[in-house]
Protein backbone atom coordinates (compact mmCIF):
# COMPACT_ATOMS: atom_id res chain seq x y z
CA UNK A 1 0.00 0.00 0.00
CA UNK A 2 1.34 3.43 -0.97
CA UNK A 3 1.65 5.89 1.91
CA UNK A 4 0.61 9.47 1.22
CA UNK A 5 1.28 12.61 3.19
CA UNK A 6 -1.67 13.64 5.39
CA UNK A 7 -3.11 17.12 5.51
CA UNK A 8 -1.27 19.23 8.09
CA UNK A 9 -2.58 19.71 11.61
CA UNK A 10 -3.57 23.35 12.10
CA UNK A 11 -3.54 26.05 14.77
CA UNK A 12 -6.09 28.37 16.32
CA UNK A 13 -5.05 31.83 17.59
CA UNK A 14 -4.96 32.66 21.29
CA UNK A 15 -4.61 36.09 22.90
CA UNK A 16 -2.15 35.22 25.69
CA UNK A 17 1.04 33.11 25.62
CA UNK A 18 0.00 30.79 28.46
CA UNK A 19 1.83 27.47 28.73
CA UNK A 20 -0.64 25.23 30.54
CA UNK A 21 0.23 22.03 32.41
CA UNK A 22 0.38 19.04 30.09
CA UNK A 23 1.47 21.13 27.10
CA UNK A 24 4.70 21.93 25.28
CA UNK A 25 5.62 25.07 23.37
CA UNK A 26 7.59 25.64 20.16
CA UNK A 27 8.73 28.83 18.43
CA UNK A 28 6.47 30.03 15.62
CA UNK A 29 8.67 30.47 12.55
CA UNK A 30 8.20 33.15 9.89
CA UNK A 31 8.29 30.88 6.84
CA UNK A 32 6.30 28.46 4.70
CA UNK A 33 4.61 25.50 6.36
CA UNK A 34 5.79 22.36 4.57
CA UNK A 35 5.56 18.58 4.70
CA UNK A 36 8.35 16.38 3.36
CA UNK A 37 8.49 12.65 2.76
CA UNK A 38 11.11 10.31 1.31
CA UNK A 39 10.16 6.88 0.03
CA UNK A 40 12.52 4.68 -2.02
CA UNK A 41 14.37 7.75 -3.24
CA UNK A 42 11.22 9.67 -4.17
CA UNK A 43 11.02 12.99 -2.33
CA UNK A 44 7.81 14.98 -1.92
CA UNK A 45 8.00 18.54 -0.56
CA UNK A 46 4.46 19.85 -0.24
CA UNK A 47 3.04 23.16 0.93
CA UNK A 48 0.13 23.56 3.31
CA UNK A 49 -2.11 24.09 0.27
CA UNK A 50 -0.84 20.95 -1.44
CA UNK A 51 1.53 22.67 -3.89
CA UNK A 52 4.67 20.68 -4.79
CA UNK A 53 7.59 22.91 -3.82
CA UNK A 54 10.48 20.58 -4.64
CA UNK A 55 11.38 22.33 -7.92
CA UNK A 56 11.85 25.61 -6.02
CA UNK A 57 13.97 24.13 -3.23
CA UNK A 58 16.41 21.65 -4.80
CA UNK A 59 18.76 21.78 -1.81
CA UNK A 60 16.00 20.44 0.46
CA UNK A 61 15.17 17.65 -1.99
CA UNK A 62 18.86 16.74 -2.28
CA UNK A 63 19.22 16.85 1.50
CA UNK A 64 16.51 14.21 1.92
CA UNK A 65 19.22 11.58 1.39
CA UNK A 66 20.11 12.19 5.05
CA UNK A 67 16.69 11.03 6.26
CA UNK A 68 15.74 7.40 6.96
CA UNK A 69 13.82 5.84 4.08
CA UNK A 70 10.01 5.82 4.37
CA UNK A 71 10.05 8.84 6.70
CA UNK A 72 8.00 12.05 6.72
CA UNK A 73 8.35 15.32 8.60
CA UNK A 74 6.19 18.36 9.26
CA UNK A 75 7.91 21.70 9.59
CA UNK A 76 8.64 25.15 8.24
CA UNK A 77 10.78 26.29 5.34
CA UNK A 78 12.77 29.38 6.29
CA UNK A 79 15.52 31.57 4.85
CA UNK A 80 17.92 33.59 7.00
CA UNK A 81 19.61 36.76 5.80
CA UNK A 82 23.21 37.82 6.48
CA UNK A 83 22.16 39.57 9.70
CA UNK A 84 20.66 36.40 11.12
CA UNK A 85 17.04 37.48 10.65
CA UNK A 86 14.34 35.41 9.02
CA UNK A 87 13.80 36.75 5.49
CA UNK A 88 10.27 35.94 4.39
CA UNK A 89 10.52 38.04 1.23
CA UNK A 90 13.52 36.04 0.02
CA UNK A 91 11.59 32.86 0.74
CA UNK A 92 8.77 34.17 -1.47
CA UNK A 93 11.29 34.88 -4.22
CA UNK A 94 12.61 31.33 -3.89
CA UNK A 95 9.14 29.88 -4.41
CA UNK A 96 8.79 31.76 -7.70
CA UNK A 97 11.99 30.25 -9.14
CA UNK A 98 11.01 26.77 -10.31
CA UNK A 99 13.25 26.41 -13.34
CA UNK A 100 16.25 24.15 -12.80
CA UNK A 101 18.91 26.82 -13.37
CA UNK A 102 17.07 29.64 -11.61
CA UNK A 103 16.19 27.47 -8.60
CA UNK A 104 19.78 26.26 -8.26
CA UNK A 105 21.20 29.79 -8.39
CA UNK A 106 18.63 31.00 -5.86
CA UNK A 107 19.50 28.09 -3.57
CA UNK A 108 23.16 29.08 -3.66
CA UNK A 109 22.35 32.72 -2.89
CA UNK A 110 19.50 32.25 -0.37
CA UNK A 111 19.68 28.69 0.96
CA UNK A 112 16.57 27.42 2.69
CA UNK A 113 16.35 25.31 5.83
CA UNK A 114 13.61 22.90 6.83
CA UNK A 115 12.87 23.39 10.53
CA UNK A 116 11.25 20.09 11.58
CA UNK A 117 8.74 20.19 14.42
CA UNK A 118 6.82 16.94 13.98
CA UNK A 119 7.28 13.36 12.83
CA UNK A 120 4.55 11.82 10.67
CA UNK A 121 6.26 8.60 9.59
CA UNK A 122 9.41 6.81 10.66
CA UNK A 123 11.04 4.01 8.63
CA UNK A 124 7.66 2.88 7.30
CA UNK A 125 5.66 3.30 10.54
CA UNK A 126 2.86 5.87 10.56
CA UNK A 127 3.41 7.91 13.73
CA UNK A 128 0.38 10.23 13.54
CA UNK A 129 -1.46 8.11 16.13
CA UNK A 130 1.36 8.55 18.65
CA UNK A 131 1.00 11.25 21.32
CA UNK A 132 3.06 14.38 20.81
CA UNK A 133 5.57 13.49 23.54
CA UNK A 134 6.36 10.20 21.78
CA UNK A 135 6.57 11.78 18.32
CA UNK A 136 8.84 14.47 19.70
CA UNK A 137 11.19 11.97 21.36
CA UNK A 138 11.39 9.98 18.12
CA UNK A 139 12.07 13.14 16.10
CA UNK A 140 14.92 14.10 18.41
CA UNK A 141 16.33 10.57 18.08
CA UNK A 142 16.34 10.85 14.29
CA UNK A 143 18.36 14.08 14.46
CA UNK A 144 20.78 12.61 16.98
CA UNK A 145 21.25 9.19 15.38
CA UNK A 146 21.54 10.47 11.82
CA UNK A 147 23.50 13.60 12.79
CA UNK A 148 21.38 15.64 10.43
CA UNK A 149 22.94 18.78 9.00
CA UNK A 150 21.69 21.56 6.71
CA UNK A 151 19.14 21.91 5.29
CA UNK A 152 17.62 20.14 8.33
CA UNK A 153 17.13 21.92 11.64
CA UNK A 154 15.31 20.70 14.75
CA UNK A 155 12.68 23.06 16.13
CA UNK A 156 13.15 23.69 19.88
CA UNK A 157 10.46 22.43 22.25
CA UNK A 158 9.95 23.20 25.93
CA UNK A 159 7.62 22.65 28.87
CA UNK A 160 9.20 25.55 30.81
CA UNK A 161 7.32 28.86 30.99
CA UNK A 162 10.59 30.82 31.46
CA UNK A 163 11.87 29.50 28.14
CA UNK A 164 8.65 30.58 26.40
CA UNK A 165 9.09 34.11 27.74
CA UNK A 166 12.64 34.11 26.39
CA UNK A 167 11.43 33.01 22.96
CA UNK A 168 8.94 35.88 22.83
CA UNK A 169 11.91 38.25 22.81
CA UNK A 170 13.07 36.71 19.52
CA UNK A 171 10.65 38.90 17.58
CA UNK A 172 13.66 41.10 16.76
CA UNK A 173 15.03 38.34 14.52
CA UNK A 174 11.70 37.70 12.82
CA UNK A 175 10.08 35.07 15.05
CA UNK A 176 6.29 35.27 14.94
CA UNK A 177 5.43 33.89 18.36
CA UNK A 178 4.88 30.47 19.91
CA UNK A 179 2.76 27.36 19.26
CA UNK A 180 1.32 25.27 22.11
CA UNK A 181 0.72 21.52 21.77
CA UNK A 182 -0.82 19.04 24.19
CA UNK A 183 1.68 16.37 25.19
CA UNK A 184 -0.90 13.59 24.89
CA UNK A 185 -2.47 14.80 21.63
CA UNK A 186 -2.16 12.71 18.47
CA UNK A 187 -1.49 14.31 15.08
CA UNK A 188 -4.93 15.17 13.69
CA UNK A 189 -4.85 16.19 10.00
CA UNK A 190 -6.79 19.37 9.14
CA UNK A 191 -7.87 19.82 12.77
CA UNK A 192 -7.07 23.09 14.56
CA UNK A 193 -5.82 21.31 17.62
CA UNK A 194 -2.72 23.42 18.33
CA UNK A 195 -2.76 26.96 19.70
CA UNK A 196 -0.81 29.87 18.22
CA UNK A 197 0.19 33.11 19.91
CA UNK A 198 1.58 35.83 17.64
CA UNK A 199 3.88 38.54 18.91
CA UNK A 200 3.15 40.77 15.95
CA UNK A 201 -0.12 42.67 15.70
CA UNK A 202 -0.95 41.12 12.34
CA UNK A 203 -4.12 39.58 10.96
CA UNK A 204 -4.90 37.47 7.91
CA UNK A 205 -7.39 38.67 5.32
CA UNK A 206 -8.54 38.01 1.75
CA UNK A 207 -8.10 40.58 -1.01
CA UNK A 208 -11.61 40.96 -2.44
CA UNK A 209 -11.03 44.03 -4.59
CA UNK A 210 -8.75 47.02 -5.15
CA UNK A 211 -8.98 50.75 -5.63
CA UNK A 212 -7.12 52.37 -8.48
CA UNK A 213 -6.28 49.97 -11.27
CA UNK A 214 -5.35 46.30 -11.22
CA UNK A 215 -2.04 47.23 -12.86
CA UNK A 216 -1.23 49.67 -10.05
CA UNK A 217 -3.53 49.19 -7.02
CA UNK A 218 -3.74 52.07 -4.57
CA UNK A 219 -5.41 50.21 -1.70
CA UNK A 220 -6.69 46.69 -1.08
CA UNK A 221 -10.26 46.07 -0.01
CA UNK A 222 -10.18 43.24 2.48
CA UNK A 223 -12.70 40.55 3.32
CA UNK A 224 -13.38 37.42 5.30
CA UNK A 225 -15.98 34.72 4.81
CA UNK A 226 -18.85 34.54 7.28
CA UNK A 227 -20.41 31.33 8.60
CA UNK A 228 -22.71 31.19 5.54
CA UNK A 229 -19.74 31.20 3.14
CA UNK A 230 -20.32 34.79 1.98
CA UNK A 231 -17.34 37.10 1.50
CA UNK A 232 -17.87 40.15 3.71
CA UNK A 233 -16.01 43.44 3.56
CA UNK A 234 -14.03 44.11 6.76
CA UNK A 235 -11.78 47.04 5.89
CA UNK A 236 -9.14 48.43 3.61
CA UNK A 237 -5.42 49.06 3.64
CA UNK A 238 -3.60 52.33 3.67
CA UNK A 239 -2.08 53.44 0.35
CA UNK A 240 0.25 50.75 -0.95
CA UNK A 241 3.89 51.07 -1.79
CA UNK A 242 4.67 50.08 -5.37
CA UNK A 243 6.13 46.68 -4.41
CA UNK A 244 3.18 45.85 -2.20
CA UNK A 245 0.70 46.67 -4.96
CA UNK A 246 1.78 43.65 -6.96
CA UNK A 247 -0.04 41.31 -4.59
CA UNK A 248 -3.38 42.80 -5.59
CA UNK A 249 -3.00 41.70 -9.21
CA UNK A 250 -2.10 38.08 -8.48
CA UNK A 251 -4.97 35.88 -9.67
CA UNK A 252 -6.46 33.08 -7.60
CA UNK A 253 -5.07 29.67 -8.56
CA UNK A 254 -7.98 27.61 -7.27
CA UNK A 255 -11.57 27.49 -8.47
CA UNK A 256 -12.65 27.37 -4.87
CA UNK A 257 -10.84 30.64 -4.30
CA UNK A 258 -12.95 32.54 -6.78
CA UNK A 259 -15.81 34.47 -5.25
CA UNK A 260 -18.13 37.29 -6.12
CA UNK A 261 -16.91 40.63 -4.83
CA UNK A 262 -20.26 42.35 -5.34
CA UNK A 263 -20.91 42.46 -1.61
CA UNK A 264 -17.48 43.92 -1.04
CA UNK A 265 -17.98 46.73 -3.51
CA UNK A 266 -21.41 47.66 -2.18
CA UNK A 267 -20.09 47.96 1.35
CA UNK A 268 -17.00 49.95 0.45
CA UNK A 269 -16.97 53.66 1.26
CA UNK A 270 -13.52 54.66 0.17
CA UNK A 271 -13.08 58.03 -1.46
CA UNK A 272 -15.81 59.05 -3.90
CA UNK A 273 -18.88 56.77 -4.23
CA UNK A 274 -18.41 54.41 -7.14
CA UNK A 275 -14.75 55.20 -7.60
CA UNK A 276 -13.67 52.57 -5.08
CA UNK A 277 -15.36 49.80 -6.99
CA UNK A 278 -14.45 50.86 -10.51
CA UNK A 279 -11.80 48.18 -10.94
CA UNK A 280 -12.97 45.81 -8.23
CA UNK A 281 -14.78 43.50 -10.63
CA UNK A 282 -11.47 42.49 -12.18
CA UNK A 283 -10.04 41.19 -8.92
CA UNK A 284 -10.61 37.67 -7.67
CA UNK A 285 -11.04 36.89 -4.01
CA UNK A 286 -8.31 34.44 -3.26
CA UNK A 287 -5.09 36.33 -2.53
CA UNK A 288 -4.18 36.02 1.14
CA UNK A 289 -2.36 38.86 2.90
CA UNK A 290 -1.09 39.75 6.36
CA UNK A 291 -2.00 43.25 7.52
CA UNK A 292 -1.32 45.23 10.69
CA UNK A 293 -4.46 46.62 12.32
CA UNK A 294 -5.59 48.23 15.58
CA UNK A 295 -4.32 46.46 18.67
CA UNK A 296 -7.94 46.36 19.85
CA UNK A 297 -8.65 43.81 17.11
CA UNK A 298 -11.10 46.12 15.33
CA UNK A 299 -11.07 47.02 11.63
CA UNK A 300 -12.19 50.63 12.25
CA UNK A 301 -9.07 52.24 10.75
CA UNK A 302 -7.21 51.35 7.54
CA UNK A 303 -4.83 48.44 8.00
CA UNK A 304 -1.20 48.61 6.95
CA UNK A 305 -0.17 46.05 4.33
CA UNK A 306 2.45 43.72 5.76
CA UNK A 307 3.04 41.02 3.15
CA UNK A 308 1.40 38.67 0.65
CA UNK A 309 0.62 35.14 1.81
CA UNK A 310 0.77 32.84 -1.25
CA UNK A 311 0.85 29.88 1.12
CA UNK A 312 -2.72 30.57 2.28
CA UNK A 313 -6.02 29.72 0.62
CA UNK A 314 -9.25 31.58 1.49
CA UNK A 315 -10.24 28.61 3.66
CA UNK A 316 -7.13 29.17 5.82
CA UNK A 317 -8.13 32.74 6.71
CA UNK A 318 -10.16 32.93 9.96
CA UNK A 319 -13.92 33.22 9.54
CA UNK A 320 -15.78 36.42 10.36
CA UNK A 321 -17.57 35.51 13.57
CA UNK A 322 -19.14 38.91 14.16
CA UNK A 323 -19.80 42.00 12.02
CA UNK A 324 -16.68 44.20 11.59
CA UNK A 325 -16.84 47.31 13.71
Amino acid sequence: MTWTLPEPMLTTPVSVPELRPGSAAEPKWDGFRALVSVDSGRVVLRSRRGIEMGPSFPEVVAGAVQLPDATALDGELVVWDAAGRLAFERLQNRLARRGTGAARRAAEKWPAHFVAFDLLRLSGTDTTSWPYRRRRAALESVFAARRLTAPWALCPSTTEADVVREWLAWASVGMEGVVFKRLDDIYRPSVRGWEKYKVRETSEAIVGAVTGSLAAPRTLLLGRYDDQGRLQYIGRTTTLARAAGACGRRPARSRAARASVDGVVVRCRVGQPGKAGRHAGGARAGVGVDVTRDASGRWRHPARWHRARPDLSPADVPRLTSPPR
